[in-house]
């Protein structure tokens, strides 16, 4: 204990202080509402396209071959995605939440898609071609369907109920999982062509990490557009491996993620296509199957959440009222209706990569996503240059996530800045949620790669699905028990709810409480009075 001296030693000006909260990301370059220069954000609009094209050729190139079809099949798939992940982009950007949310294809579909395959009314049509427009016609049913659900819950407002009660610290679970609940996307698919994802991974890191630092930031190309220089210098590494033959003699698998000619895309595309709705016949429609579609629309919309979290964060807005975040849940929910009217053969959601490269460019504005739009439809119509883009092996892309998720993630971390950290009961609810969100998934993935089905067995297949579908996603599982845990436990004491950040957030939770989100959330063409905002 130190003696005498007449009172407490001042406090010296370079002591650590904590640092301060922050509603809005600093150091973003463009925020929401500044873009920047045309010749700029159209290359940046280019590069949100590139990005976007792994989910959209990944989803297809694993379930058309399933359902029967061949190269022609799913150049035509990916074409369709495309086009409608363009008009869904818009219509999210223009009339929706209005963040920079590239609108793409969605893992969350992809198992009641598959149950749909593995029906028994399609496993006696021994036609390939008429496997896949019957079972096509399938998903777009079950789709239509499963619309309604976030049609309904978005603008009826019920969702806008339920974000009222998210809090910070309810927030970061669910946020942080919608970004590392993807890991397997990312270094295993690396490793299937490891010659070609690590210096992918490498050069990509250096690009936007170092170099820009090595510089003195006297240049903003190397960071902004790493993805795009790295992407280019990779493929034509990859091409010039292909062509001399590395992979003749390989096995058929390694060829297949590793060559640049093994795609089929480039040959089973046509010049000009424009897809258009029912462009596979009638849809059929099942009541199992588009109840499990439905499941599916559940927990996208949940993961959703979460994404629009991360962006408005990434395009330094200030957090979402509720009542926008239920605006673009709807039309999230027109987005899926799309693809159902169109068959993409997947259901529609907030792209994660595309959120995380926000964070990769520091540049978060709505023409950028509006832009990328303009690429979709664009190459999905001239059929045969967006397929030369859509053959770059999977591997490149697999790197790219690595980085992407890993800040979409890292979002979801930012926000325990609200929250008191020292509390017993944030500690519990923010790792018991996450944990679970990895271990319950992990157990419902595990059973159904050795059994062959989920854990949840009965003789029901449409319930089965639905409940197998449900706890398979980390980001759902994590967010539900966080939501519950802070709404529930304790949840009559003050303390209790100053520690999850409630109190930050709670002038946001009305549209017009505070100024800046009139200038960031508003309907153009004085729309609000026709969706209003509450």
């Amino acid at each position: 204990m130190a003696g005498g001296g007449g009172g407490a030693p001042a406090q010296k000006a370079d002591e650590l202080v904590p640092h301060p909260v922050k509603d809005q990301l600093p150091n973003v370059a463009y925020c929401l509402t500044s873009p920047p220069p045309w010749p700029e954000a159209i290359l940046l609009g280019f590069q949100h396209y590139i990005v976007f094209l792994g989910t959209t050729v990944l989803i297809p190139s694993a379930l058309v071959p399933q359902m029967g079809g061949g190269n022609k099949e799913k150049a035509k798939v990916i074409q369709t995605l495309q086009f409608v992940a363009g008009l869904n982009t818009l219509l999210q950007t223009l009339f929706g939440t209005r963040l920079p949310a590239i609108i793409g294809g969605s893992y969350t579909f992809v198992a009641p898609t598959i149950s749909i395959i593995l029906a028994g009314r399609y496993s006696n049509i021994a036609n390939p071609e008429e496997k896949f427009e019957k079972i096509i016609r399938g998903t777009q049913g079950a789709l239509i369907v499963a619309s309604t659900f976030q049609i309904i819950i978005g603008f009826s407002g019920l969702w806008r109920l339920v974000a009222r009660f998210l809090t910070p610290l309810s927030a970061a679970p669910l946020v942080t999982l919608v970004g590392i609940g993807l890991y397997e996307l990312g270094f295993p698919a690396v490793a299937k062509c490891i010659e070609i994802g690590l210096p992918q991974l490498l050069l990509l890191v250096l690009l936007s990490q170092y170099l820009p630092h090595i510089l003195h930031g006297h240049s903003r190309v190397f960071d902004r557009f790493a993805v795009l220089i790295s992407v280019a210098v990779v493929w034509i590494y990859a091409h010039i491996l292909t062509v001399g033959g590395a992979y003749n003699r390989a096995p058929p698998k390694t060829q297949l993620n590793c060559r640049t000619d093994r795609a089929g895309i480039i040959g089973g595309a046509h010049w000009i296509d424009v897809p258009y709705p029912f462009q596979w016949g009638a849809p059929t429609f099942n009541a199992g199957e588009a109840f499990a579609m439905m499941a599916a629309s559940f927990v996208a919309l949940v993961e959703s959440t979460g994404a629009y979290i991360a962006v408005s964060r990434y395009s330094s807005a200030t957090p979402l009222p509720p009542s926008v975040l239920s605006r673009g849940i709807g039309w999230q929910g027109v987005g899926i209706l799309l693809s159902g009217l169109f068959g993409t053969v997947n259901g529609s959601s907030v792209s994660i990569e595309n959120a995380g490269l926000l964070a990769l460019t520091r540049v978060g504005s709505r023409r950028v996503a509006q832009i990328a739009a303009g690429f979709m439809i664009f190459f999905s119509i001239l059929g045969k240059f967006g397929a030369v883009f859509a053959s770059i092996p999977a591997p490149i892309f697999a790197a790219i996530f690595c980085l992407l998720f890993a800040y979409v993630g890292v979002a979801g971390l930012s926000f325990l800045q609200f929250c008191n950290l020292n509390s017993f009961r944030t500690k519990f609810i923010l790792g018991f949620s996450i944990f679970l969100g990895f271990s319950i998934p992990q157990y419902f993935n595990e059973y159904t790669a050795l059994s062959g089905y989920g854990p949840v067995h009965t003789c029901g297949r449409w319930f089965n699905d639905i409940l197998n579908v449900i706890f398979s996603s980390e980001a759902f599982v994590a967010g539900l028990v966080a939501f519950f845990l802070d709404n529930t436990l304790h949840r009559h004491n003050s303390a209790a709810k100053k520690d999850s950040g409630r109190h930050w957030w709670k002038k946001f939770k009305s549209f017009k409480t505070d100024t800046r989100s009139e200038e960031f959330y508003s309907l153009p063409f004085n729309l609000n009075k026709l969706f209003p905002a509450n």
